[in-house]
């Protein structure tokens, strides 16, 4: 039985609502600025809630109305949908979560969001298996398909008692990410012997579940990051785009892309396809990998179950993927589309300290860094008919930074 046969038959839109006449976007980052720019532009009524740190999405001239997300518990959050839904009027809009934690949020209420709200993500039983990393790794072995060998101790006795069988340099990183702290800022923490292992778990344990902590092989070779990401109807993927993320930060196990490029990549098709359909999803979602040095075999390291850092990329090379989602929920056919390679995604706040490291190391040419600005290419933020967004976020960046090394929780 799939997961999919096990999960709940529900749908984006059911056929008894009408269609929805705004979206509310969860987030206001980045990622959430592509979203309100793609449905803005094409009149749609969008709504932002933002986080206190997030006032991209919420700067930008098609977000018609900014609020703030109230600080407090979940019940508290749905207590303030369920009430925005009636007191603002936009029972029936569009959910778009924009991080991992909100789509989860939203998928853990499905049945309850469903009566004011038009959901764009599935419900918990489907989502979960992307969300949560041991779910996704015991999905892939199920299936067959490629990923790191991962080990989760599940106490600090197993690490020290050098019960963890994986090959060192490896990294440890939480399976799920509730909480913000420097382990789950910083996404994942390098470990290059089992002293340091010993130690860097001690320290997560301090911060984190043990039970939510796995230790993971590096993936070796420089590069060989690509994606799949798609907008897929019951598991069927409807609109599709293969990436190559040439640049992240860090290097080695990027915690966000910095530059990226369409490009074809049919290794990765069909185990994407595999893993999609077994689930069921029905959504936007993005599916990455490392190709492997050793074996010369794509890894997959993440499902991404809601608009991806790049995704703006995608509409730059023909898929606009939030607008084809907005058609979706609306019950309008979707158009063919098929994507531009060699079209690229900057991010110039972060990709230039990333490129000058990597030059200074001798890891990037000067050549191959040039070649990479040439070209089609979107920005991440800065847009000629939406520039303030562009404004505020270098200063928005180091104001972050600075919380980040003052609390401790990193770079």
């Amino acid at each position: 039985m799939t997961v999919a046969e096990t999960a709940s038959s529900d749908f984006l839109v059911s056929s008894t609502k009408a269609s929805p006449a705004g979206a509310l976007v969860l987030g206001a980052d980045y990622r959430a600025l592509g979203v309100v720019r793609s449905l803005g532009r094409r009149g749609v009524n969008v709504w932002v809630l933002r986080e206190p740190e997030e006032p991209l999405a919420a700067s930008s001239r098609y977000a018609k109305r900014a609020l703030p997300w109230p600080a407090g518990d979940e019940e508290t959050r749905l207590r303030f949908l369920e009430e925005l839904a009636d007191r603002a009027g936009i029972r029936g809009w569009a959910l778009v979560p924009t991080s991992d934690e909100a789509a989860a949020f939203t998928a853990r209420h499905y049945d309850r969001l469903d009566a004011g709200f038009t959901h764009t993500t599935p419900d918990w039983e489907v989502l979960r298996w992307a969300y949560d990393k041991r779910l996704t790794y015991a999905l892939a072995d199920h299936l067959d398909v490629d990923y790191p060998r991962t080990v989760t101790p599940g106490s600090a006795f197993a690490v020290e008692r050098g019960f963890v069988d994986v090959r060192f340099p490896a990294v440890l990183k939480p399976a799920v990410k509730e909480t913000f702290n420097r382990l789950t800022a910083a996404k994942a923490w390098l470990v290059r012997d089992a002293d340091e292992l010993r130690a860097r778990y001690a320290e997560a344990c301090t911060l984190v579940e043990p039970s939510v902590l796995m230790v993971q092989e590096l993936v070796p070779g420089r590069g060989g990051q690509y994606s799949y990401a798609a907008l897929c109807v019951d598991g069927e993927p409807v609109a599709v785009v293969t990436a190559r993320r040439t640049r992240q930060y860090p290097a080695d196990f990027g915690r966000a892309s910095t530059f990226v490029e369409t490009a074809p990549c049919p290794e990765i098709e069909r185990p994407s396809q595999r893993l999609l359909g077994e689930l069921g999803f029905t959504g936007l979602i993005e599916l990455e990998y490392k190709l492997d040095a050793r074996d010369h075999r794509f890894k997959l390291l993440d499902m991404n179950p809601r608009v991806w850092g790049w995704h703006t990329l995608c509409s730059r090379a023909g898929v606009d993927f939030p607008y084809l989602l907005w058609l979706h929920i609306r019950g309008v056919t979707l158009p063919r589309t098929v994507q531009r390679d060699g079209v690229s995604w900057l991010r110039l706040s972060t990709d230039t300290p990333t490129a000058v490291r990597e030059m200074l190391s001798g890891r990037l040419r000067v050549s191959e860094y040039l070649r990479t600005l040439r070209g089609p290419r979107e920005s991440a933020i800065f847009a000629r008919d939406d520039p303030f967004p562009g404004l505020v976020e270098l200063p928005l960046l180091g104001y972050v930074l600075a919380r980040r090394v003052l609390s401790g929780a990193g770079v």
